[in-house]
């Protein structure tokens, strides 16, 4: 590092330009993940096409100053339940392994603060072919009345897919085609989920006797395999049937263990039989084994549906239900109905009164009930009726009729239910009748009609009722927007008529309504009342934290408001600095009746008095605190991403350097900016370079600008950048510096393309050659490459180097060849010289050429350089002269030779302008250039070399 920090001392001086760069966003959506193709679809949308299971990968490309915000989107298909709830606020959207219900339209969102944001979209299209599904349907119909049956079978076969997938149907290894012979057919149903064809064969003959196949494709796309799925039909093929070993209503006592059997009665092939329950899955417990049902100790809760489904793919399942009921008796209650008919709401002598009773029981119709009056069995008169199935109340409900009430129908009445000859517990409810039973009451005690409770604590509500007997107490919300209950029910009964809630909060404020229930008690109107519930809440406040910058000497008000609370007012307000208590400050007389916010005045900004400012209002339940940073340093500079080819790579060495453009966040709001200081890191280092830079008066808006040479290729570097006033040191901005790869650069002698960014100087692949090159370095190698061909590191020979080279293993094949393809140069010159580094090692190796593809009337390929075979583990360097005659590319094409150590490199890439160099500047001395007529006009190589081009000669030495 030592010497890193030597050559970064020698720092262009610094210089600025310009005004106003403040520039609204502009954004682009590149992908950068497993795409399968992103096209322009006919009306001109993107179209990203991704197999599923895959990792989508988007870039949103964003120019503007300042640096714009980034936030990413989604409609149309649902996405994972994390990315509809959160946006995604990063350059780079990236979802691993995609489902298909993740494909739609991607927004990108991209906003500055100046002028309108800016917004890009693609579709992503996620590709996709389940396993395919074959049913199989017959008909049978009668011809000419009886004389004989045509028997008619349908084979249906259906997929998900996308895109939508084509159909093969195959009669053994014969593929099977729309109206073959008379008795096939094939179509496509209408109505139909998924895609579906259906393949006919009608009035089935010996010879459709046979195994038939129906296999799916999607034409390979994204790589997609065909699949298929195979059934054989036979003289023997028929859909599931079953039978049950019960009675499909069973009832059984609770603690009993209970067996149901599902038994086969056809089937070919031999159906696969699966138990289901509803609602819910299983019993814990419970075991389905075959078509056998256990469940051991059943309980009331096990009661339900149990399904037993028969599946063979052949016409419909069979489907075979037990409905399983566990006799169970609760919740007993009872009602007093007065004379109905006389419209009265007590129980009076001379009138009709009955008595209802009900259980919730399992089976419901089975339930027997019985009444008594004190203590003896009830004896049934004219005047006592006992009924059952009243319509007026619930199923199975029984009522005892009292008609023309005496005083000796006083007493205490019980009734019980039972389940006879079941070992289930009777359950009773037990209700007197005197003079003394009246309708019920109900009131909210005196003080109690408003509560008012911190947030946070306990409350509980009360209503009292009188009257005899004492029905339970429903309780419920008046606000229509807040209708459940914090137990996140609608109604809730309390027994002693209070509702008591756990740790309120402030949306439990409101109005409760109380009211009698009809049921353990009169059966008459209910009576309610309301109770008001108030819930205290500390004050909140705004703004919560605040940096307020401000030149020195000039003064500042501080203000700090309430925006709610419970009460809603400040009872105090107390101001600190750096800890300390300040006097209260003067009370404005206008606002002194009703304040809603507190506030400081500072006569000047200094020094001393910069510094941590905080505002505790309180209303009496609570307080909260405003807190204010008053200082007078600067805003942070305001790095410029966008300006037009930062990096300048030198010819002939690993350096670069890189131009670094900022402006000055609101340099008005402060004193102004006397220098900055610079300090330069390189990443994984611990020094760093530090330097002052002087300014003079810096603009809103105005772009500055220092250049940093020297920087090490391909690494990157941590920029710190801090302004400075008289004030002191502002805040303090950082970026990374990275290593891009310049691409057309105007002046193509100052670059050389080291392949260290994976923009690779503007370099593309060629979409119609046989496969692709690669770009790796020695940190990026896969472990099990195969030994002995492609080099272990760059030119640079550091394991960060990348190069690009060509991996001819598996699937390659003999004479694959992959194009690496350069952006388009404008001809300024007569001849240009192409020098790069190349590195051909293995037994195996194939070719490497360089071609030259002309603009000027279409494209056109010629051959420039050519060579073949093993020329060691070693990189060596070639200089190619050209004489493009208009607009043009160099193409440098990689061609896989007989076998898998045939890996090709090359490195170092730079096109100039005028003639090649006569002699060859390689470090591994293993060729050299000598210029001349080449050796179809006269030219020779020294030494015995073999001369490969045209009006020059690149001479390979011998050994």
């Amino acid at each position: 590092m030592e010497v890193t920090c030597l050559l970064l001392l020698a720092l262009i001086p610094f210089h600025c330009r310009g005004q106003g760069v403040y520039a609204p966003a502009q954004a682009q959506i590149v992908h950068a993940g497993q795409a399968c193709v992103v096209k322009e679809d006919n009306i001109s949308e993107r179209v990203y096409t991704i197999r599923e299971g895959d990792t989508l990968m988007l870039q949103c490309l964003v120019t503007g100053h300042p640096r714009p915000q980034v936030r990413w989107t989604k409609t149309a298909g649902s996405a994972s339940d994390k990315f509809q709830e959160t946006s995604v606020f990063n350059e780079t959207l990236r979802i691993e392994r995609i489902a298909r219900t993740q494909g739609g339209r991607y927004y990108c969102k991209a906003e500055n603060g100046v002028g309108v944001p800016a917004i890009k979209s693609i579709r992503v299209d996620v590709q996709y072919l389940d396993e395919p599904m074959l049913t199989v349907h017959q008909t049978v119909s009668d011809v000419r009345g009886n004389f004989y049956q045509e028997k008619t079978v349908f084979l249906r076969c259906t997929v998900n897919s996308n895109p939508p997938a084509r159909f093969i149907w195959k009669r053994g290894s014969d593929t099977l085609s729309h109206s073959q012979d008379n008795g096939v057919d094939i179509y496509e149903p209408l109505y139909t989920q998924g895609e579906t064809k259906v393949l006919k064969l009608k009035n089935l003959r010996p010879q459709d006797y046979a195994s038939y196949t129906c296999q799916v494709s999607v034409r390979n796309v994204c790589g997609i395999p065909d699949k298929a799925i195979t059934f054989r039909l036979t003289n023997t093929t028929a859909p599931p049937a079953l039978k049950l070993s019960v009675n499909e209503t069973l009832v059984v006592n609770p603690g009993e263990n209970v067996t149901v059997q599902c038994l086969l009665t056809g089937g070919d092939p031999l159906p696969q039989l699966q138990w289901s329950h509803g609602p819910g899955p299983l019993p814990l417990g419970a075991l389905a084994q075959g078509g056998t049902l256990s469940i051991p100790s059943v309980q009331a809760r096990d009661s339900g549906y149990y399904n037993c489904t028969a599946t063979n793919n052949v016409g419909n399942p069979a489907k075979k239900t037990v409905n399983l009921l566990v006799r169970s008796m609760k919740n007993a209650t009872f009602q007093i109905t007065p004379d109905v008919i006389k419209e009265s709401e007590n129980i009076q002598l001379g009138q009709d009164l009955k008595l209802s009773c009900h259980v919730d029981a399992v089976p419901q119709e089975k339930v027997t009930y019985q009444w008594f009056k004190n203590g003896k069995p009830a004896r049934m008169s004219k005047r006592l009726l006992v009924t059952r199935n009243d319509p007026e109340l619930p199923a199975v409900t029984s009522s005892l009729e009292l008609i023309d009430l005496h005083f000796s129908d006083y007493g205490t009445y019980l009734c019980m239910a039972s389940f006879p000859g079941a070992p289930v517990p009777d359950l009773s409810v037990e209700v007197n009748i005197s003079s003394e039973t009246v309708p019920p009451t109900i009131s909210v005690p005196k003080g109690r009609a408003v509560v008012t409770v911190r947030e946070g604590s306990p409350a509980q509500l009360q209503c009292e009722v009188r009257g005899k007997p004492r029905p339970p107490v429903l309780w419920s919300r008046v606000d229509k927007e807040a209708a459940l209950l914090p137990s996140g029910l609608p109604l809730e009964e309390t027994p002693d008529g209070k509702l008591r809630l756990e740790r309120v909060s402030r949306d439990m404020s409101g109005t409760y309504r109380c009211q009698t229930a009809r049921y353990n008690g009169f059966n008459v109107r209910p009576r309610e009342a309301q109770v008001q519930l108030n819930v205290q809440f500390p004050p909140e406040v705004e703004p919560s934290s605040q940096d307020v910058r401000q030149a020195l000497g000039r003064p500042v008000l501080l203000r700090c408001s309430l925006l709610r609370g419970s009460p809603q007012r400040i009872a105090s307000a107390v101001w600190r600095f750096k800890g300390q208590l300040l006097p209260s400050p003067p009370v404005v007389p206008a606002a002194a009746e009703t304040p809603d916010h507190a506030e400081l005045r500072l006569d000047a900004v200094t020094r001393d008095s910069s510094g941590s400012y905080e505002c505790s209002i309180s209303n009496d339940v609570g307080s909260a605190v405003c807190l204010f940073q008053v200082s007078a340093k600067a805003y942070s500079p305001e790095f410029y991403f966008d300006t037009p080819n930062p990096t300048r790579s030198h010819k002939l060495s690993k350096n670069y350097s890189y131009v670094l453009q900022w402006t000055q966040r609101e340099p008005d709001a402060v004193d102004p900016v006397l220098n900055y200081r610079l300090s330069v890191r390189q990443l994984n280092q611990h020094n760093a370079v530090v330097k002052a830079i002087p300014v003079r008066r810096v603009e809103k808006g105005q772009l500055l600008e220092y250049i940093l040479t020297d920087l090490r290729v391909p690494h990157s570097y941590e920029v710190r950048l801090t302004p400075y006033t008289t004030f002191g040191a502002g805040d303090m901005a950082s970026r990374i510096v990275h290593y891009t790869e310049p691409i057309n650069s105007p002046n193509l002698s100052d670059n050389t393309c080291h392949f260290e960014d994976e923009k690779i100087c503007g370099y593309t692949q060629d979409l119609t050659d046989n496969f692709d090159w690669t770009r790796q370095n020695a940190l990026t190698q896969n472990p099990k490459r195969s030994p002995n061909t492609g080099p272990p590191t760059d030119i640079s020979g550091t394991p960060e180097g990348y190069y690009m080279f060509i991996e001819t293993s598996r699937p390659r094949e003999l004479g694959d060849r992959a194009r690496l393809v350069s952006p388009l140069y404008n001809a300024s010159a007569k001849f240009y010289c192409v020098s790069f580094f190349y590195h051909m090692y293995g037994k195996h190796i194939g070719s490497l050429n360089l071609l030259v593809r002309s603009r000027n009337k279409g494209a056109l390929d010629t051959h420039a350089w050519s060579l073949s075979g093993n020329k060691g583990n070693v990189w060596q360097q070639a200089h190619v002269p050209i004489s493009p005659s208009g607009p043009f590319q160099i193409i440098f094409e990689g061609v896989r030779g007989s076998g898998y150590l045939g890996d090709i490199a090359i490195d170092d890439v730079t096109l100039k302008k005028g003639e090649c160099p006569r002699k060859q500047m390689d470090p591994n001395k293993g060729a050299r250039w000598e210029g001349g007529g080449g050796a179809e006009s006269g030219g020779s190589c020294g030494g015995g070399g073999s001369c490969l081009l045209r009006g020059g000669c690149l001479c390979l030495d011998r050994g």
